[in-house]
């Protein structure tokens, strides 16, 4: 009994990564904190794959909530996926507007996040040229944020991670927000905005207008059922990669509502067909070995 119990925790372990410990962003305090408490303090959690699965690549994962909230299922439960596929997860756990904070806070943390995650480059065994970021629904919008919003990293500030590029090497976009215009979700946009924005941060943050030939090479997907977040948000975006010629698979499925995820349990293999979809971009990317 004691050796079949053993087999099944083992078999458990290897279908689950263990996380390693969150680590703040900024061990000192965030910039521009508004407090102390656990919502105050940004952090990562790192899923690494087995080593003999390992592939050197990693992507951030910033969770769906509108701006409000971070769902699990769209962050360690993505992580576990990736790194089952021998992809390093690391979920972020970014500022929101339910806890008071506005845009730019969200954009520092994922820019933090991409540059934190490549300093740990040697400590976690990543690549760091080969750092991607993802997100659903608002999470999303975070993600295509940095995706056109990156800069080359700070070489003569004091802290050491300052000196790393924010630039993600691939984008994932999972039924994400995309524009503050009228195609937006109003939930993530007041979250993020405030209930009157300037009309030039709107359209800063419209990020299907923010696109240029630096953009990275992103996965899009999204669902015709999608009754949350508009279509449109997805096929703009693809439509402003195509108009600065930057590569990207568009992939538009017929089922599913919105914020499904994974769309089922991994043990039992009932997965959305935008994994494995994904799964194939991210070979031709170098991200993975299928």
């Amino acid at each position: 009994m004691r050796a079949i119990l053993a087999t099944l925790l083992l078999t458990l372990s290897t279908l689950h990564a263990a996380p390693l410990a969150p680590v703040p962003l900024w061990p000192g305090g965030a910039p521009g904190a508004l407090g102390t408490e656990d919502k105050d303090i940004p952090t990562l959690t790192a899923y690494l794959p087995d080593p003999a699965k390992a592939t050197g690549a990693a992507i951030v994962i910033c969770p769906g909530g509108g701006y409000g909230g971070l769902a699990p299922h769209e962050g360690a439960g993505y992580a576990e996926w990736l790194a089952e596929n021998g992809v390093a997860g690391i979920v972020l756990k970014y500022r929101l507007g339910s806890g008071g904070y506005r845009h730019p806070a969200m954009l520092n943390d994922a820019a933090r996040a991409v540059r934190m995650t490549r300093f740990e480059a040697v400590e976690w065994k990543i690549d760091p040229k080969h750092i991607g970021i993802m997100g659903s629904s608002a999470g999303g919008h975070l993600a295509s944020t940095l995706l056109t919003h990156f800069d080359a990293g700070s070489p003569n500030d004091a802290d050491p991670i300052e000196h790393e590029s924010s630039r993600p090497d691939l984008g994932i976009l999972c039924y994400a927000v995309i524009s503050m215009g009228p195609t937006t979700h109003q939930g993530s946009k007041a979250n993020l905005l405030g209930t009157d924005p300037a009309p030039e941060l709107v359209e800063l943050l419209s990020n299907e207008k923010q696109v240029t030939p630096q953009t990275p090479p992103c996965f899009i997907w999204h669902t015709w059922e999608d009754g949350a977040v508009k279509i449109e948000n997805s096929l703009d975006f693809a439509a402003a990669l195509r108009k600065s010629n930057v590569p990207f698979d568009l992939h538009i499925y017929q089922k599913g509502g919105h914020g499904i995820g994974l769309g089922g349990g991994r043990a039992s293999g009932a997965l959305h067909p935008w994994a494995a979809d994904c799964l194939f971009w991210l070979k031709a990317q170098g991200f993975v070995k299928l």
